[in-house]
């Protein structure tokens, strides 16, 4: 049977607790929202996994959300790829983009190669109603995984353990999080840790999310919550795109649509082309 010919689990997330431990957890699958999110922009095999892994790590990120709003993640560095960022909503709704700005070689897999060991990782939190808050922690790291991990402990002081994996054609990720009720004892969220350590790539990518939780935690109480779709959403649009362009010039827009005949805006995420002639603007 071909890759094609399989029926892959795409595009949702599950969100569960353990009834007898004070751990949460989450597993989101990606397929159709991730490809949609490299179309059209060729990048590397690195840089789709890189985004892969990011976008289900902002996922992860994103069903934590105490509000309605949006989350943002973007690393800056100054390795070969210096710009990678996945935007999410409480809907589950993402985007994102890298900007790459060198050669990269297939093998250059791990963060700190990719991104340069001067890197960081800027998370925004921007809720509908409230103030807008923002945390910088270093991405010095190799994998995307640890420097959230990190986040968590700087900005929360819990213990929060991340696995992301991306191949180009599906992402996945797993996150455990120790409650605040939960004190200083680890035990239990160590137990399943180590339970979680055993889940492999494939076995995410493949198998139904329920399966994979029954896999891992057959022994365990888990609560398992209705589960919530995953979709790539732009946001872009003509009339937006419009509204950019009132912060060029007059003259720099007549001296296009002399040589052009009209100015193509292009969306950094989607790759849609916008026209607009003279009339419209």
């Amino acid at each position: 049977m071909s890759k094609n010919d399989t029926h892959y689990p795409t595009d949702k997330l599950l969100r569960y607790t353990f009834l007898e431990q004070d751990v949460r957890g989450e597993l989101v699958q990606l397929s159709t929202s991730y490809q949609r999110m490299i179309l059209g922009h060729d990048y590397p095999a690195p840089v789709q996994r890189l985004l892969g892994e990011l976008m289900a790590a902002t996922s992860l990120l994103t069903a934590t959300l105490k509000f309605e709003g949006h989350i943002s993640i973007q690393i800056q560095g100054d390795g070969p790829v210096n710009f990678v960022a996945v935007n999410g909503s409480h809907h589950q709704e993402l985007r994102g983009i890298a900007r790459v700005r060198s050669d990269i070689a297939d093998d250059m897999n791990d963060l700190r190669t990719l991104m340069g060991a001067k890197a960081v990782m800027v998370i925004t939190l921007t809720p509908l109603e409230g103030e807008r808050y923002q945390g910088v922690v270093s991405a010095d790291n190799d994998s995307i995984a640890r420097v959230v991990e990190d986040y968590f402990m700087q900005s929360e002081q819990l213990r929060t353990r991340i696995w992301v994996h991306a191949d180009g054609e599906h992402a996945a990720g797993m996150m455990l999080q120790v409650m605040p009720a939960a004190g200083t004892t680890l035990e239990a969220f160590e137990h399943l840790e180590h339970l979680t350590d055993t889940i492999t790539a494939s076995e995410l990518f493949t198998l139904p999310g329920e399966q994979v939780l029954h896999r891992l935690y057959h022994e365990e109480h888990v609560e398992l919550y209705p589960a919530q779709p995953v979709s790539f959403k732009c946001g872009c649009s003509h009339e937006g795109t419009l509204e950019a362009l009132a912060s060029v010039s007059p003259e720099e827009l007549r001296e296009i649509l002399a040589e052009e005949g009209a100015v193509v805006m292009t969306c950094d995420y989607c790759q849609t082309q916008y026209r607009f002639t003279e009339q419209d603007l």
